[in-house]
């Protein structure tokens, strides 16, 4: 994830009392992000183009395509270098909308995720190719929806209390 006012990429480690705990892929340090502040999942993000956006990770996809293992070019590079490594990786991405800003980012990004060794796309492509389970018959999932009401009606107490009704005090002798 990325985290507003912070370079470099976060992962998720705990919830704490008003935001959530992350550790840096730089340096393994820990900083705690308060709820008020923009935290950006990487599968969130997508760059612009022509057409429609490309998600991020096909970005990255495309990047280790072309350059298995090697780190893309330094952030720090010339923004002709950059944009010349956009144009090999994804052509079609719009040259108005996407900055140079957002190619360092990109490229930074890439090059943290191959140090820490989080890029694997093998085990996606062998999803993609395992059959999806097939989809349940109409009856199945009308008995399954009447077996929830059932739970919830008997883990759901009945709010209204019934007792005994009141004798009328009498008068005493």
């Amino acid at each position: 994830m990325s985290v507003s006012g912070h370079s470099g990429l976060f992962k998720y480690v705990s919830q704490g009392r008003n935001g959530i705990i992350v550790e840096s892929f730089a340096d393994n340090k820990r900083i705690f992000v308060s709820a008020s502040q923009k935290v950006s999942s990487l599968g969130d993000i997508a760059i612009f183009t022509d057409g429609d956006e490309v998600p991020l990770k096909e970005v990255f996809r495309k990047i280790h395509e072309i350059e298995p293992g090697v780190p893309a070019p330094d952030p720090k590079s010339s923004p002709e270098t950059l944009k010349a490594f956009m144009e090999k990786i994804l052509p079609n991405y719009d040259r108005n909308r996407v900055y140079v800003s957002d190619l360092k980012k990109l490229v930074g990004w890439y090059n943290s995720l191959l140090a820490a060794n989080m890029l694997s796309f093998e085990d996606e492509t062998a999803e993609k190719e395992a059959p999806e389970p097939a989809e349940k018959p109409a009856e199945e999932k009308k008995k399954e929806k009447k077996e929830e009401k059932k739970e919830e009606a008997v883990k759901t107490p009945s709010k209204t209390k019934k007792s005994a009704p009141k004798k009328p005090a009498g008068k005493k002798k």
